[in-house]
């Protein structure tokens, strides 16, 4: 649709961010993409139709911003610092003036965010501060419906869980969640050198399609009470891990069995679909009487309900949240301030 000229490179950031007083430290998480290629190879990789209005967060000083406008209708950037938001309109009217018409500075938290100004956004790319990048996606995911598509760049370890399947350790809260809205994938690695500062950890592209939530007679607000419950206490069987949101351990059964689902399975082995049938049996589900189900066997060894005294839960994951505050220094953790790249606030 058009070429993606002006972009940001390490002189540039550096002079921008000198000229609004922004220095980034690891200490607050602050990390520029000092690289064109590496914001090239995002607008690519999100496979962008020329009509597409795109959902910007965290646009920072306009590294992606810039790449998007040619290849887009329209760039809503939501930012929460007022001096990024209001120093992005004139970057973009310097760099790319032809173009500066398709962008709208929204300054907002994208974690609050409910609806935007202009036609309805039908894609989410950005790069996520680290700390809060799942909760940031499923809350745009829930509050805007038009959304078919999305490509963030997160925390490899935060992008792993993004996409895991069940069966697996790092399956939990963030992949069942996402898995309700649509299917997502890996879209590549990203090196830590095309930030500055260099960041301790790496980073990783997770692409995104919407579909619809699997049938079921509860609501997502249902389905996901269940998903938070099984995996608070990961190691625990369903039986166990559901007594508190099902009022007993036996009601807990009680609806498992009725979902078809056995009650000594752990929350790692179901899918979303699973985890919908069970919230029709639940205290606020709308499924009716329980059914008699047989459920599968259980896989032997599993330890029965007494024993199941070791919980694991999904710590900073059990609201959806991305990557443990207390580990390491990764980009846009810490401090509160989330720019550029791995970049702007929120």
């Amino acid at each position: 649709m058009g070429e993606t000229r002006g972009l940001l490179g390490p002189a540039d950031v550096r002079e921008l961010a000198g000229r609004l007083g922004v220095r980034p430290t690891k200490t607050l998480g602050q990390n520029f993409v000092i690289d064109a290629n590496t914001v090239r190879r995002i607008v690519r990789a999100a496979r962008l139709d020329p009509g597409d209005v795109v959902i910007e967060v965290g646009p920072g000083l306009g590294s992606l911003t810039l790449a998007l406008l040619p290849e887009v209708r329209r760039v809503v950037a939501v930012e929460i610092d007022p001096v990024l938001a209001g120093e992005l309109p004139a970057t973009a009217a310097a760099r790319a003036p032809e173009l500066a018409d398709r962008l709208e500075v929204v300054r907002a938290d994208a974690m609050k965010i409910t609806a935007v100004p202009g036609p309805a956004p039908t894609a989410l790319v950005a790069n996520l501060p680290y700390n809060v990048a799942v909760p940031v996606v499923l809350n745009l995911l829930a509050a805007l419906p038009s959304l078919e598509k999305a490509l963030v760049m997160v925390q490899a370890e935060v992008a792993d869980r993004m996409v895991a399947e069940p069966g697996g350790k790092i399956y939990g809260v963030p992949s069942v969640k996402l898995a309700w809205y649509g299917d997502a994938r890996r879209a590549g690695p990203v090196g830590r050198a095309v930030f500055w500062p260099v960041p301790n950890v790496d980073s990783g592209l997770v692409a995104f399609t919407r579909r619809e939530p699997p049938p079921a007679n509860a609501t997502r607000e249902q389905v996901f009470a269940v998903v938070d419950a099984a995996f608070a206490q990961r190691r625990k069987t369903l039986r166990a891990a559901l007594a508190g949101w099902a009022g007993s351990a036996a009601a807990a059964e009680e609806a498992l069995r009725a979902a078809g689902v056995d009650p000594r399975a752990r929350g790692e082995a179901l899918d979303v679909a699973s985890f919908a049938r069970i919230a029709e049996y639940g205290p606020s589900g709308r499924g009716g009487a329980p059914q008699d189900h047989d459920p599968p066997a259980a896989a032997p060894g599993d330890a029965a309900d007494p024993d199941e005294s070791e919980d694991d839960g999904e710590g900073a994951f059990a609201d959806g949240a991305g990557e443990d505050p207390g580990r390491g220094d990764g980009p846009d953790r810490g401090g509160g301030t989330h720019r550029d790249g791995r970049g702007g606030m929120l």
